[in-house]
């Protein structure tokens, strides 16, 4: 067999699969710089100094550091509680969002005004606030006072609007055709829900779950108040990294800072993949 046949016999070679041309203008491209330059300096490289600075003394005293007592119960708090007012925002979001677009009421302008108040209200005059409601001289005698469920509430204060702002616009967005059409192929209202609305919800519930839930574990000042900063008790993270730089433990704060930073990395990363899960099955 000549050469010849061999290479007519021979299978044609599969070309290689390259990836997405860049579309990069020259302008795009300055303007991508640009971008980098400014998150690099606001985000990136502050957040590998918290980093270095945690590591500095060596990995013996940053596990020392965060596995001390009272910054141990400290990340426990905020970590859970955090997780848990999350999970009240992701069913009580959508369902305030869903009245807000779906529903006529009277005083639906006031409501959509007072939704945004956790926004524009600074943290410590929502602390007052709070404190002046819930505290030892309630009006309405309930005293949560320098207990953990005034935490709770605190997160769930400034973390209310999230979930909210982000599914409303979706919500706006959603044809009613398609749930119309639904129906009349015989879909049930929860079919309907499962298989159309949900997936096209999924999204902004789960960015809004991820800023809910990033704003918990940072918290400061709604809480400051009205927890009272106990510590195995009511101190949470922020008030155990204000503690340790007070007492010029820039070490120790840097490392609960990073721990922060990692879990706030793995929700955002979990919450990434549930969403793209329930958008795949839908």
């Amino acid at each position: 067999m000549t050469s010849t046949e061999i290479a007519a016999v021979r299978p044609a070679r599969t070309p290689r699969r390259s990836g997405p041309r860049s579309t990069l203008t020259r302008s795009s491209g300055l303007g991508l710089g640009i971008a980098m330059i400014w998150f690099s300096a606001l985000v990136l490289i502050p957040l590998a100094a918290v980093v270095v600075t945690a590591i500095d003394g060596g990995w013996d005293v940053f596990w020392t550091t965060i596995t001390n007592g009272q910054t141990a119960a400290a990340i426990k708090l905020t970590v859970f509680t955090a997780a848990g007012v999350t999970a009240v925002n992701v069913v009580m979001g959508p369902l305030i969002a869903w009245v807000l677009v779906r529903d006529r009421f009277w005083g639906k302008s006031v409501l959509e005004v007072l939704i945004d108040i956790p926004f524009a209200l600074p943290t410590i005059v929502a602390g007052l606030v709070l404190l002046s409601l819930y505290g030892t001289d309630s009006p309405i005698g309930i005293d949560i006072a320098n207990q953990r469920p005034a935490v709770f509430l605190a997160f769930l204060f400034v973390t209310l609007p999230f979930v909210v702002r982000m599914v409303q616009p979706v919500l706006e967005e959603l044809e009613h055709d398609v749930e119309e059409a639904a129906a009349s192929l015989g879909a049930s209202r929860f079919t309907t829900f499962r298989r159309i609305i949900l997936p096209s919800l999924t999204p902004a519930i789960t960015a809004g779950a991820a800023l809910s839930f990033a704003r918990g574990v940072s918290e400061y000042g709604s809480l400051v108040l009205l927890s009272g900063n106990l510590p195995f008790k009511t101190e949470v993270t922020s008030v155990r990294i204000l503690s340790s730089i007070e007492n010029d433990n820039v070490a120790g704060a840097a490392a609960v800072a990073t721990v922060l930073l990692a879990i706030s990395l793995a929700v955002i990363v979990v919450l990434d993949l549930i969403q793209r899960r329930v958008a795949a099955r839908g």
